[in-house]
């Protein structure tokens, strides 16, 4: 049986909606309270399991969990533009189109990072048409405020998923936090967006339970010990996903010349959820057999149809989105992920900590909860 989505539980895309609700004083899926102003703090790359394996160095963060709704699902895929694609858009990835790492350009015939390939033929506010959150919160008179390193501000990623917002920048993770904190106290309503990347880059790198890791982990709580929201404003705290560490014989790199390869023009997607671009429709049904023979024990395999049809990017896919998904996917239900030798680098194949995938350690994030969000 192939995985389903979550169906009524709360997801990613129910958290910064919910924070413009609330400042709005509006019903909203979280059950959130009136306020002045909220914040999303979005710490990339923290799941649910590694916070609570390792919680005696999160005493806070963890403090500031509730019992009964402190996990919510991601979205699929759980890679980082998806994610925030559709926390900032309140939409899956059928609607915002960002359905990968990397997609597929029909158009180009090419493979375009989402985070980083942006350009002239794949335009930011071509690609990601819809209003974000920030656009709407502008509309209805509620300051938009992003705050984040320097060097996100004028990134294509940024015009995709961000656009709206003002954007402050912060350097460290205490000093985004403080920017939040003083933001959020002013008499203006506003809705903030705080982005923390560092502990997925130590995920990666080292593993969600290496020393590099922790320190990360510890950063962050240390940032969390004066209370985050001032009266009369609340505060969220997620991720847009979380990892899980593979061991070095569970990288599958896939030769050049593995009959796996023969007929697919195009990878995309990540290790854990390939998107396979056939050369003609005449041959995804080869793939889909061939990767089927030899990865079904380790691997979801499926067409995009079957996909689409298991509501994997959502209820609803946008005919415009539809060439941007693999003919075949290949999403690892075991810890394993997959490299093509031929564009494989030596980082990629050191990387530990993965993710993209259903396994519980991708999709589980916390959410925690400060000032007026805390429940009584």
């Amino acid at each position: 049986m192939l995985p389903a989505p979550p169906g009524s539980t709360r997801t990613l895309g129910d958290v910064l909606s919910s924070a413009l609700s609330a400042v709005r004083g509006d019903d909203n899926p979280l059950a959130l309270p009136a306020v002045r102003s909220a914040a999303v703090v979005l710490v990339d790359g923290l799941g649910a399991q590694p916070l609570v394996a390792h919680r005696g160095h999160a005493r806070h963060l963890t403090a500031a969990i509730p019992r009964r709704g402190g996990t919510i699902h991601s979205a699929f895929p759980t890679t980082t533009a998806s994610a925030l694609a559709t926390l900032t858009t309140g939409r899956p990835a059928g609607e915002h189109g960002l359905v990968g790492y990397s997609a597929h350009d029909a158009a180009g015939d090419r493979v375009v990072n989402m985070l980083t390939g942006w350009d002239s033929s794949a335009h930011p506010e071509v690609w990601q048409r819809h209003e974000t959150l920030f656009e709407r919160a502008a509309g209805l008179g509620i300051e938009p405020i992003v705050v984040a390193a320097r060097r996100y501000a004028d990134s294509g990623f940024t015009r995709a998923v961000l656009r709206g917002a003002r954007f402050v920048s912060a350097e460290s993770i205490a000093d985004r936090l403080d920017r939040t904190r003083d933001l959020l106290a002013g008499n203006e309503p506003c809705l903030i967006y705080t982005y923390l990347p560092e502990l997925d880059k130590a995920g990666h790198a080292a593993g969600t339970t290496s020393a590099r890791w922790l320190h990360r982990l510890e950063e962050l709580d240390a940032a969390l010990a004066q209370p985050l929201a001032p009266p009369g404003t609340g505060a969220l705290l997620t991720a847009d996903h979380g990892m899980l560490d593979i061991a070095p014989h569970a990288r599958r790199v896939v030769a050049a010349d593995d009959e796996l390869w023969r007929g697919v023009r195009h990878v995309a997607g990540e290790p854990r959820c390939l998107h396979l671009v056939a050369d003609d429709p005449a041959e995804v049904a080869g793939i889909h057999a061939r990767w089927t023979a030899r990865e079904a024990a380790r691997s979801w395999v499926v067409t995009r149809d079957e996909a689409i049809a298991a509501g994997w990017f959502g209820s609803a896919v946008d005919p415009g989105v539809i060439s941007r998904i693999g003919d075949v996917l290949v999403a690892a239900r075991s810890a394993v992920v997959y490299y093509d030798e031929r564009t494989a680098t030596d980082r990629s194949l050191a990387m530990v900590g993965q993710h993209g995938s259903f396994s519980d350690a991708e999709t589980r994030v916390p959410l925690a909860r400060f000032g007026a969000f805390v429940r009584s």
